[in-house]
């Protein structure tokens, strides 16, 4: 049985997959769980596994490359319209195999570990820096119920000296409860 295309609709456990030849004639459906698709593809030996761009497809496409196996990450943007009826894991996989297998589609090129990497610096930052702005202003927020008036924060390290005049100089109106509340203000490059 030769097999040049093993389409793999990616999951958390359970991978659907699906093998075709050249021609676009199916000879191998099946589902897999994620333990056992290294050892599925080694038996298969395709000549080029595709699937979808998505979070793990990276990790996947390294294992196949590491194998000796051609591997082509399509846009979910060109899979999609090109489902032919109901949208389940059986015919989704039938269409990235499909897709992979036409010479004028265009894939998305396989990230290296660095490169991921970075992206997920990025996108950690991305996230972190409106929560950090929301927690300043928490803080602006409560230091002015203790009647403690902070300048507004335009940039972290002017956030940083309000803090360190509450921190050093003890507001005169604090009670113990505004205490405990100050000694968990960070003060040092943690905001």
């Amino acid at each position: 049985m030769e097999i040049d295309f093993l389409g793999i609709d990616l999951a958390k456990n359970v991978f659907q997959l699906h093998c075709a030849e050249r021609s676009g004639r199916a000879v191998h459906r099946s589902k897999v769980r994620r333990r056992a698709l290294i050892d599925v593809a080694q038996k298969l030996r395709p000549r080029v596994v595709a699937t979808e761009a998505c979070s793990s497809a990276d990790h996947w496409a390294h294992r196949f490359i590491g194998m000796g196996i051609e591997v082509r990450l399509l846009s979910p943007q060109y899979v999609t319209p090109s489902v032919k009826t109901n949208k389940n894991d059986r015919n989704h996989v039938e269409t990235i195999a499909e897709a992979a297998s036409r010479p004028s589609m265009r894939f998305v090129a396989v990230k290296s570990i660095e490169q991921q990497n970075i992206w997920a610096v990025h996108r950690m930052r991305s996230i972190l820096v409106p929560r950090r702005a929301a927690v300043i202003n928490q803080i602006i927020g409560w230091l002015t119920i203790i009647a403690f008036v902070a300048t507004r924060a335009s940039t972290v390290g002017c956030f940083r000296r309000s803090v360190k005049r509450v921190a050093w100089h003890k507001v005169s109106s604090l009670n113990s409860t505004d205490d405990r509340v100050c000694a968990v203000i960070p003060c040092r490059g943690a905001v």
